[in-house]
This record gives structure tokens, C-alpha cells and sequence, in this order.
């Protein structure tokens, strides 16, 4: 309701808005100029007037799209007063009121001629294909099917770094934009400033004034415990809005109400050792030591992804390796010159441990951090001796004490959105002193299948509902070498396509994967086809 409410506002003011700036201009091509205020109407004149399908007036009132519908919609009034030049264009998209106005009261502005018009429209095919094409991609990005990269090896080799994805966006609920006023394509920034920069001064692609609530649409199917979930990173601190973070994928091995434990590097759920698809490759990290130097290239072709680190002691070579699964670890234990390979466990009861080389890269030793890098702060849990963590569910009514109240701090502030305050040993929700609180929405405990080398809930704590954007679908491009692996001394050796990847289905846990071929050949026909067929009947009307 406050979704509706909220977005009824917004059209009122833009309705005023325009009428303000352009009740003369409708009065001068014969309506009443009251018709200029009147939400989606006033569109609708416009449409007619400017020889449009009136239907489109429908398109201004969807977010993301809207805005730029709503621009196409004012230089097509624009136009019909004789303002055809791109520097009235231009004025018109960046002060549409502003421009508006300033021809609504200049001096007796005039409806063009039919051979005024008739003669600025053959000018204009191309700019109108482009606008069509951008604004039918737009719907699709928006409300249907999201594009997706997998820029890390976090998910290898399940999802292989260089993937793009087609995330469905329904499955789980829609969620209604809540920044409804951005530029088409872009997630958050326009441009990355780079790293001497503050990732909170580069330019957002949204207008974070303009704001929406929270607002999931009813879904056709559930988060079940083992699905590749898309999501926003939740502690992301640059951007404000939730469906403005930076998009991250994990598998989904805990729902609401499971107990998940890891020991030893291995995960257990409600006390059972994790179910594994037959699209999933878990992977761990592993110390090798060799007495001669390995061809690491040569593995890295053999086995697609190969992270790994190298250095030349007094006794020969330690090469820190991530992602390799049983079948691979076994492979290159037996590899000619390896002495020793050891599975790179944390010990237990020791937070945030990794491993680094010795100044005289002679071996390699633990570098305690804190506990602070792990989720909760005050566990002394580590990625591979984590829990056991009960996952939050709507409705839970958890104890609020000092020991608890790290692992629910993030939730009841920033998640769910209520003012906390831990003062003199006592905890106060919204002014109220408590020592329990009831949870508000579900979440979900996001992993990694490449267990030593992924970013996921082991750090930034378990992933609200309202920061879950959809399911993969399929993967329409995969490209080998696309991004370089800060994890690893190696990079792939150039870039190559991967034909086989292209359009299988993604979040189906079977080995063998179902081809989506039919989907591509079905958007390119509805895009091309769309556009032939209008044309045809434009011209058919035309000529009749």
C-alpha cells in the first residue's frame, strides 16, 4: 500500500507539472487545457496528435521506462510546434519542464503544418528505430529478465568465471524498482572512478531522491535449499537503495528455520551433511610442495580454472592452489615432483585465519586478523569451523541479550529497519527497552561452492528477502579469460569462447543441462519481427 500510495504521489506532481508547462500548447491544438493536467490522457492527446499508437501512453507510468517514455512523449509535443532541431531535443530531455514551458508561454507558438510534419518524420526513421530497440531492451531488463556476469571464482565450476546469465526475476516474487527514475542497463554507478577514489563519489546511473518502498510481488515458486540465488550484496555501503547494490550469486544451502554447521571445511545442514546436485563442483584450497617447478599454464588448460599462488623456497616450489575438487586434488597429488599436498583447514576456534608466505618465502604461516571479519563478531568461527548458526525465520522470536545481540544487530537496524541502541548493558528497539525481538521477513544463508575462495554469508551474515532478485535461468554467453583473477599468479591464456556453455540451463542441479537455443532464435523473431510488422502496417495505412 505504501508502494502505491507513495507512487500515486509522484504521478500527481508530474501531472501538475505538465499541465503548468503545457495547457497552452494543448489549447492550441484544440482541447480543453484543463486535458493537460489529467494523468495518462494528457499522453494519449499527445499520441494522437503526433500520429502515435495511443497505447504507449501506458509505457510513461512504468519505472525505469517511464521517464524515458515520458521524454519521447514531450519532444513528440516538442515537434508539433516545429521544435525538430537536436538542441531542442536535448533541452527537452535534460529541462523538460523548464523547455516546455518556455515554448508553452513564448509567443504564440503554432501547430505545424502537414508538410511540416509530414517532411521532419523522414528524417527521423532511424532515431525512432533506436528508441524502440532501447526501450523494448529496457522492459525486458526491468520486468521480464535480467543479464547477469560472474566476474569471480566464487561459484567455479558450477558457474565459471566469464558466464553471463539470464536471471528470471518472478520466480521468487517480482520486486517492484524502488529507484524508479534511472538510466536503462546500469546497476548502480555510470563509471568506476578507480581505486584513488571513493567508491561513494562515483556517479549513480539512479536519482536516489526520487524514492520508492519496498514491494515484492506475489511469487510462483519458493527458495529451495540448494538453489543458485541471486541477490544484493546486503552490507553493500555505497548505495542506499536495496535493489541498487551490487548483484552477487551463491547457492542457497540454508532457508529459513535450517541450523548449518561447517567442520572441517565441510558443511552439514540441520545436522546432515549437505546434499550435492549434479551440477555442483565444491571445491577447497591445498598447499602443495614440489622439488621441481609445475606447469601450471598447462594444468590451467587442462582443468579451465586453476587459481593459484607460487613461490620458490630453499626446498623447492609451495603453490597455494583454490578451487580444486577430490577428482582434481587427486590428479595433481600424483603429478611428477609434488612431495606433499595438505587440504587447507583452519583450525578450530580461530577467527578469520588465512594463510600467508614468510617475508623469505621459505613457508607459510596463519595471519590471525579478527573475529570481526567473520559473521557473527564475537564467534570465534572461521570458514571452515563455522556455526552451528540457526538461519532467522519470519515470525522467530529471538532472546536479545549482549552475547546475542551481534548476530541480529545487522537485521533489526538495517534489515528490517528499526532504531537500535545497546546503552549501559540495556537494548532499546525504537525507544523501547527489550530483550526480545520478533523477526520481520525470512533470510537465507548464500555459500559459495568454491568454498576457500568465496565472499559469501560466512562474512556478511545471512541474506534478507527483500535483497533477493531472481534465479538463474540459462547462461547466454560465456567467455574464458574475460576478467582477470586477482587470486591467481596465472591468468588465462587469452580469451576464447565457450560454445558449449552458451545457452544451457543454469539452476536445474542436473549434470546434463537442457539446451535454450529456441529462446534466443524466439527474442530475435519477437524484436525483428515486432519492427518489420509495424513498419508493414504503417505503410499499409498509409497508402490505404
Amino acid at each position: 500500500m505504501n508502494y502505491i500510495i507513495t507512487y500515486t504521489i509522484y504521478v500527481l506532481i508530474l501531472s501538475v507539472l505538465m499541465g503548468l508547462t503545457t495547457w497552452k500548447l494543448f489549447k492550441k491544438m484544440g482541447y480543453n487545457p484543463l486535458l493537460s493536467f489529467v494523468p495518462f490522457y494528457n499522453y494519449v492527446i499527445i499520441l494522437k496528435e503526433t500520429n502515435h499508437s495511443k497505447w504507449w501512453a501506458i509505457l510513461a507510468y512504468l519505472p525505469i521506462v517511464g521517464p524515458i517514455m515520458m521524454s519521447v512523449f514531450h519532444i513528440f509535443l516538442m515537434k508539433k510546434f516545429g521544435k525538430r532541431g537536436a538542441v531542442d531535443a536535448f533541452l527537452t530531455v535534460i529541462l523538460p519542464f523548464i523547455y516546455m514551458a518556455t515554448v508553452n508561454y513564448g509567443k504564440d507558438p503554432q501547430v505545424e503544418t502537414e508538410e511540416e510534419e509530414e517532411e521532419g518524420k523522414k528524417k527521423e526513421t532511424f532515431l525512432g528505430s533506436v528508441t524502440f530497440a532501447v526501450v523494448f531492451a529496457t522492459i525486458i531488463h526491468t520486468f521480464i529478465t535480467q543479464p547477469f556476469g560472474i566476474p569471480t571464482g566464487s561459484m567455479e565450476r558450477t558457474l565459471l568465471v566469464g558466464d553471463f546469465l539470464f536471471v528470471n526475476k518472478w520466480a521468487y516474487g517480482y520486486r517492484m524498482p524502488m529507484r524508479p527514475v534511472a538510466l536503462p542497463f546500469l546497476q548502480g554507478t555510470i563509471f568506476d572512478t578507480g581505486q584513488k577514489g571513493n567508491p561513494k563519489d562515483d556517479p549513480k546511473s539512479y536519482v536516489d531522491a526520487v524514492k520508492l518502498p519496498y514491494l515484492r510481488l506475489p511469487a510462483y515458486d519458493e527458495i529451495k535449499r540448494y538453489d543458485i540465488v541471486v541477490f544484493n550484496y546486503p552490507q553493500d555501503s555505497v548505495h542506499t537503495s536495496i535493489d541498487r547494490k551490487d548483484p552477487y550469486v551463491k547457492r542457497c544451502v540454508g532457508i529459513p528455520g535450517d541450523v548449518i554447521e561447517f567442520r572441517a571445511g565441510r558443511l552439514f545442514v540441520n545436522n546432515a551433511p549437505e546434499k550435492i546436485l549434479g551440477d555442483e563442483y565444491q571445491q577447497h584450497g591445498y598447499l602443495v610442495k614440489s622439488n621441481s617447478q609445475l606447469d601450471i599454464l598447462q594444468l590451467y588448460k587442462a582443468y579451465g580454472f586453476l587459481p593459484a599462488q607460487e613461490n620458490q623456497t630453499n626446498e623447492g616450489f609451495v603453490y597455494a592452489f583454490q578451487g580444486l575438487t577430490d577428482q582434481t586434488a587427486k590428479e595433481i597429488k600424483e603429478l611428477p615432483g609434488v612431495t606433499e599436498m595438505t587440504e587447507i583447514v583452519e583450525e578450530k576456534g580461530e577467527g578469520a585465519v588465512r594463510y600467508k608466505v614468510n617475508a623469505d618465502k621459505t613457508a607459510y604461516t596463519k595471519n590471525i586478523d579478527t573475529t570481526n571479519s567473520i559473521y557473527p563478531v564475537n564467534k570465534p568461527w572461521n570458514q571452515d569451523w563455522y556455526g552451528p548458526l540457526r538461519i532467522p525465520k519470519k515470525g522467530d522470536v529471538v532472546k536479545l541479550d549482549q552475547e546475542t545481540l551481534p548476530m541480529y544487530k545487522w537485521i533489526i537496524s538495517e534489515y528490517e529497519h528499526n532504531k537500535l541502541e545497546n546503552k549501559n548493558g540495556k537494548i532499546f528497539v525504537n525507544g523501547q527497552e527489550t530483550s526480545q525481538y520478533t523477526i520481520k521477513q525470512n533470510y537465507y544463508m548464500m555459500i559459495g561452492d568454491n568454498r576457500d575462495a568465496s565472499l559469501d554469508a560466512r562474512f556478511f551474515g545471512v541474506v534478507p528477502e527483500e535483497n533477493i532478485v531472481g534465479r538463474p535461468m540459462f547462461t547466454w554467453l560465456s567467455v574464458e579469460g574475460l576478467f582477470a583473477d586477482a587470486n591467481s599468479t596465472y591468468q588465462a591464456p587469452g580469451k576464447k569462447i565457450r560454445w558449449d556453455r552458451m545457452f544451457k540451463a543454469t539452476n536445474t542441479g542436473e549434470a546434463n543441462k537442457t539446451s535454450y537455443w529456441w529462446v534466443a532464435v524466439a527474442i530475435l523473431v519477437l524484436f525483428f519481427g515486432w519492427d518489420f510488422f509495424a513498419n508493414l502496417f504503417k505503410k499499409k495505412k498509409e497508402e490505404d
